[in-house]
């Protein structure tokens, strides 16, 4: 089966479609193959894949060809067996006929004998050439086509159709199909079957001695070629994925040794994507396949059905583990290739795949992460790429022009050196060339950092290149291991630029003439080869690869130092771009390192600033400071260039921020020079620079400072500096922020120049009033020079382990508490009782602070109107003792202070204002000051039996107090505090009896208005005019128990005789409209407790005299409530009672008793003013509230006031009431009394609805 391998894939090449036979038995086809022809390929139609599940296919092609063509009939039958995928799938009878007897002789046998295979699917067309016009031939033609359809058809399966050539019917075309395409599928199932149980059978002796590849294989791919005729793909590609695992299975299996492939010119390219790069009898070996060019070429016919399945992203993903895996094959068999060839295959390899699937790839075709992870694998390609690339070029000697960063030497380092089995010798005529590339190791000069950083050569860089070189040669020099091994006489790295940046030209010169003069190139004396120096490994590597790259375009690339650069610059832009558009961006931004390096080279500083603050970004992201520290002095160096001056200090306070261990001493001290020197200088542009990385500060340790509001105070921080030296902060601001609002907050500012010693350093802050709440702290800014600097980190409060300690982590912890707005203090009135008006009294007012201080507090003192203070006598503050506390025996002192007080001081009243002293900032003390209450009024007494309460604002006071306190005196307490003064006694009179010779006893009430006892030495009676005094009284009471001792709050009374007079024995001066009650009285109190003795008197009394106060009230005498003269009386309500709702009249009797002479009533005419009065939530009143009626001035006189009122609410309710106005309710008699209530029915119920009869 094997040997027809040329011809299989001859007919893979020629035949790629279906194949559909035409029977033409009534010679019809050149009539209608035009029409057939014209319908394909056909648009839709439903196949069965491999696992008998119907599969819809789109324009699928085929080909109709006669049975008699020659590509039909000339195959044997074993290629037909062994190529069974090139046959018909279906065969089409094309008839024709136009009698019965015809058909029934002639045309049934034979089509009888065609049918008769049942290896094939076939259909019958019957072809009507009847004219439409012909009505008799139209007939018969469908009687025949009716004989046709019961001959061959059956019930199970259609096998006919009609076709008219004139006018064909709507549906023919999609009945046609139909027909073929279930010819099609039977044939394809059966197929598949047939090759299924071949496969089956041969997979199961693969592991014995008899095992053919190749016969395997031809079936395989036949019926995997086979699916991919019907567009069924991904069966298609399942079998390949199924015949590459068994050709992996068997290809080294039972121990034999092929040949492995790959060293025919032009192998050193790819051909991933190129299934015909090699015809299969190239690579056949024995019964197998090499496997260098079958593995390649399997992959091929797999990319090309991923790229029909519009899945260029799965041949992304499948390339990119190909290239991987078959790199590994082909270091197994490095020593039999050409040199560097697996280097070069990956090369093109991975620039096939990326240029392949990017013409194939649509964007927005797939989801968000198939399209992310598509950019990725090309990033991955590119990478891959790039790697091998610059492995060539350190092999040639153009390595060391590209900037050995760490991404690079990491790579290199992960990445062997080429394995010949021997290394490549100079050619004979390559001498020139060997002492060019020695002058350019000589020359080669590595750019010195910027800031004159020297830096030791990574870990993971390229080295021992002499070293894998010579080791590979056939044999090594004995005498001259020096060259080899590190020596000083040669460049033993790998790379040269390490050994020429610790020798000297000079030192470099004499080795090379040392060497030259024991061995010159390719002219060695002697039995044993001496060790290739660097230059001659360059040199036959360069030649070597000239014999392995067959691609002219990669060639040219590695021909020169500027080739090279530029596609390095090129594979490495390239994964950089699909990097960052894959979801690994980090890994785009460390190439963007490796772009801005060239870029850096060839002078375009701008974008390699920009791609080099990427870098710097993610590596100070990730906290890779190490590699940190190899690409931030290259971004400082090109803002220099620049003139960015904000972007150059920032790097620079960037490379001070980093591990002290990663620059030496001198180099910090550098960059802090640099700082300074440009803060001085003349900058065009100021900008604020951040430098969070280098300054940090953080609260001190402990709780955090609390203030009240409104108060200043101190704030310390602790302020950790990065800067290798002491560095003067001409200004330093710190701004504090508010938890509960980040707008909040205020700005401390340092008063002098501070100056930062490496390390911890404490400063303090004046801190101004606050708003109440939490702080934190925020920014700290500041000048140096003409530079703004600012830092928003935060460093751990609590005590570090060393001065060094520094941290970059935000604290919540907050550093300032101001509360909210409370009560510090409080000011209240000693007392709460009524004080002696018109006396000097002792007020106490009471100072209490609320957990907060009073130290220096000063407090201003502002009387009200009608009260003043007693500048006289000094003011007195003591601490203040609960009254409860006070002893009984002090109680009439008049004093509440102790003897054994400690804290008592006597206080000058200065400009309205006291100072407290020291000893009252933390204890409740209570200030005596004395004040007098001014009231120019007679108190006046009532007339009534009860006595009148006097109304509490009429010797109402005020004292308007301002404490000043606080640290400097910025809290402000405002209190206003009312004091009570009134008199010592209410007088209350009334008429007792009156006596048969007209003398009338008045009684006098005395009512004890303080808390205080008050004794009564003396009292008498200034008559007004109308009355005088009885007998020969004086005007004293009846009763001389003098002295009389009033409890407080109590009653006491006294008895005067008095009689109607002309008022002029009264008075002989002037007449008298009201009588005078003068009572001379003493008073005992406690000044703690309410009224006491007057502070004059009380001095007086310490001195051991004593005086008197005199009280006095005014009396107006009435005429007795024992003779009225108007009787007013309340007539009976009507008998049904009172409903709401309905009018009512109220009824008054109004009589005289008295004739106008004998009551003496101020009446000069028959007229009385009255005045209806009643609640108007009630009652409504219908009529004259208020008027006047006449009543005669003669005794017994009466008259009737009605009034018309309507009840508003039912219940108990207050009727309305008469009322005379103009005269005294003394000369009024209610007889009969009105009742206090009247009961109000409610309304009558009422239906708004009617009722039926």
């Amino acid at each position: 089966m094997a040997n027809y391998l040329a011809q299989f894939q001859t007919i893979k090449s020629t035949c790629n479609h279906l194949i559909i036979a035409v029977e033409d038995v009534s010679d019809l086809w050149p009539t209608v193959k035009n029409s057939f022809e014209e319908r394909l390929p056909f648009k839709r139609s439903c196949l069965n894949n491999k696992t008998r599940n119907p599969v819809f296919v789109e324009n699928l092609p085929a080909e109709y060809i006669l049975t008699t063509d020659a590509r039909l009939r000339s195959r044997f039958p074993q290629e037909q067996y062994l190529f069974w995928f090139r046959e018909p799938y279906a065969t089409l009878v094309l008839v024709t006929c136009e009698d019965l007897d015809e058909f029934k002789t002639i045309l049934k046998p034979r089509l009888k004998l065609i049918v008769q295979n049942d290896e094939r699917e076939w259909f019958i067309v019957f072809v009507s050439r009847a004219h439409p016009n012909n009505d008799q031939a139209t007939k018969m033609a469908k009687k025949v086509y009716a004989k046709l359809e019961v001959d061959f058809s059956s019930k199970k399966r259609e096998r006919c159709c009609k076709f008219d050539i004139y006018a064909p019917e709507a549906n023919f075309w999609e009945d046609l199909e139909a027909r073929i395409m279930e010819s099609v599928r039977n044939t394809l199932d059966r197929r598949i079957q047939f090759y299924e149980d071949e496969i089956r059978k041969l997979s199961e002796q693969r592991f014995m001695p008899i095992w053919n590849f190749c016969n395997f294989f031809i079936l395989k791919e036949s019926l995997a070629f086979m699916f991919e005729m019907a567009h069924l793909h991904e069966d298609a590609l399942r079998e390949y994925d199924e015949l590459e695992l068994c050709y992996l299975e068997t290809v080294n299996m039972g121990g034999k040794r092929r040949e492995f492939g790959g060293l025919d010119h032009g192998d050193d390219q790819a051909a991933l994507l190129i299934p015909g790069n090699k015809s299969l009898t190239q690579i056949v070996q024995d019964d197998s396949f090499r496997e260098f060019e079958f593995r390649q070429y399997l992959f091929a016919c797999q990319s090309k059905l991923l790229f029909k399945l519009n899945r260029p992203f799965e041949v992304a993903s499948r390339g990119y583990s190909f290239v991987i895996s078959f790199s590994k094959v082909l270091a197994l068999h490095e020593s039999i290739l050409p040199f560097c060839m697996r280097e070069v295959w990956v090369i093109t390899a991975c620039l096939a795949l990326v240029n392949a699937t990017n013409s194939q790839y649509k964007e927005g075709t797939a989801t968000p992460e198939i399209e992310r992870e598509f950019y990725r694998l090309q990033g991955d390609l590119y990478s891959l790429c790039r790697v091998k690339f610059l492995r060539l070029a350190y092999l040639i000697g153009y390595g060391t022009e590209i900037e050995r960063s760490p991404v690079n030497s990491a790579s290199l380092s992960m990445l062997p050196w080429p394995k010949p089995a021997v290394w490549p010798l100079v050619p004979d005529e390559a001498a020139s060339e060997v002492l060019l590339k020695e002058k350019m190791i000589l020359q080669e000069n590595p750019r010195v950092k910027h800031f004159g950083i020297q830096r030791k050569p990574l870990p993971l860089e390229p080295t021992a290149l002499i070293r894998e070189a010579n080791r590979r040669r056939a044999s090594l020099s004995a005498g001259n291991t020096s060259e080899m091994f590190d020596g000083k006489l040669g460049f033993a790295d790998g790379s040269g630029s390490d050994a020429s940046s610790k020798t000297s030209p000079s030192s470099k010169a004499q080795a090379i003439s040392m060497s030259r003069t024991y061995s010159t190139p390719g002219n060695f004396e002697g039995s044993i080869d001496r060790p290739m120096r660097l230059a001659e490994i360059f040199v036959a590597a360069e030649h070597a690869l000239k014999q392995t790259i067959s691609n002219p375009d990669l060639l040219k690339t590695l021909s020169s130092i500027q080739d090279i650069e530029q596609k390095y610059m090129d594979l490495t832009k390239g994964a950089a771009d699909n990097y960052h558009r894959s979801w690994w961006k980090r890994h785009g931004v460390v190439l963007d390192g490796e772009i801005a390096a060239v870029c850096f080279k060839r002078g375009n500083f701008d974008l390699a600033a920009k791609s080099y603050e990427k870098v710097c970004a993610l590596y100070a992201g990730e906290g890779w400071q190490d590699l940190l520290a190899e690409v931030l002095p290259n971004l400082a160096e090109c803002q220099k260039i620049l003139n960015d001056q904000a972007g150059y200090l920032t790097s620079i306070v960037r490379l001070l921020s980093l591990d002290k261990g990663l620059f030496s001493v001198k180099e910090r001290q550098a960059f802090q020079s640099e700082v300074v020197s440009l803060a001085h200088s003349e900058m065009k542009h100021p900008v604020p620079l951040d430098v969070s990385s280098l300054i940090t500060f953080s609260g001190n340790p402990g709780p955090p400072l609390e203030l009240c509001d409104g108060d200043p105070g101190t704030l310390s921080v602790t302020v950790w500096s990065g800067f290798p030296d002491e560095i003067t902060l001409d200004s330093l601001t710190l701004t504090l922020m508010a938890t509960y609002n980040a707008d909040e907050g205020g700005k401390l500012r340092s008063s002098s120049a501070t100056v930062l010693k490496p390390g911890r350093n404490t400063i303090t802050f004046p801190l101004p009033p606050q708003k109440p709440g939490s702080y934190v702290l925020g920014v700290l800014t500041g000048h140096i020079g003409h530079l703004t600097f600012r830092s928003h980190s935060f460093s751990k409060a609590g005590p570090a382990d060393s001065d060094d300690f520094m941290s970059y982590e935000k604290t919540t912890r907050p550093v300032l508490k101001v509360s909210k707005p409370r009560p510090l203090v409080d000011l209240s009135a000693a007392i709460s009782s009524a004080l002696l008006i018109n006396e000097a009294q002792w007020i106490g007012i009471i100072a209490q602070p609320i957990n907060y201080s009073l130290k220096g507090a000063v407090m201003h003192i502002d009387t009200g109107p009608g009260l003043k203070i007693e500048e006289s006598h000094s003011i007195e503050m003591e601490t203040y003792i609960n009254a409860a506390q006070i002893s009984t025996d002090m109680a009439n002192s008049g004093d509440a202070r102790k003897d054994d007080n400690e804290n008592f001081e006597q206080l000058s009243l200065l400009d309205g204002k006291i100072e407290f002293p020291d000893w009252a900032s933390n204890v409740t003390s209570i200030l005596w000051i004395p004040i007098r209450a001014i009231d120019d009024k007679l108190a006046r007494g009532s007339s009534s039996g009860a006595p009148q309460k006097q109304s509490i604002v009429d010797g109402m006071r005020t004292v308007a107090l301002k404490l000043e306190f606080g640290i400097s005196n910025n809290q402000i307490y405002d209190q206003t505090i009312a004091l009570h003064f009134t008199n010592p006694f209410h007088v209350s009179t009334r008429v007792a009896d009156q006596c048969n010779d007209g003398t009338l006893l008045l009684q006098v009430t005395l009512h004890s208005q303080v808390k205080a006892t008050l004794t009564v030495n003396d009292a008498w009676l200034d008559l007004q005019d109308g009355f005088v005094h009885a007998g020969q009284d004086d005007g004293r009471p009846v009763s001389g128990f003098f002295p009389l001792v009033i409890s407080p709050t109590s009653r006491a009374g006294l008895l005067f005789r008095v009689c109607l007079g002309n008022g002029t024995a009264l008075d002989e001066n002037k007449a008298q409209p009201e009588s005078i009650l003068n009572i001379s009285y003493r008073i005992a109190g406690d000044r703690t407790i309410g009224a006491h003795p007057p502070v004059a008197a009380k001095s007086n009394e310490i001195e051991g005299t004593s005086q008197d106060l005199i009280f006095r009230s005014a009396l107006i005498l009435q005429r007795p409530v024992l003779d009225p003269c108007l009787a007013v009386g309340f007539l009976p309500l009507p008998s049904d009672g009172l409903r709401v709702g309905q009018l009512v009249t109220m009824k008054w009797r109004v009589e005289r008793l008295k004739d106008i002479e004998e009551s003496r009533v101020p009446q000069t005419n028959d007229d009385v003013l009255y005045e209806v009065n009643a609640n108007s939530k009630n009652w409504m009143i219908a009529g004259r509230k208020r008027g006047h009626v006449s009543l005669s001035t003669k005794q017994g006189s009466r008259i009737f006031i009605s009034i018309l009122c309507m009840p508003l609410n039912a219940g108990y309710v207050h009727p309305p009431h008469l009322g005379l106005p103009d005269i005294d309710e003394a000369n009024i008699s209610c007889s009969p009394a009105g009742p206090h209530l009247v009961c109000v029915l409610p309304p009558a119920l009422s239906s708004s609805f009617c009722i039926p009869a």
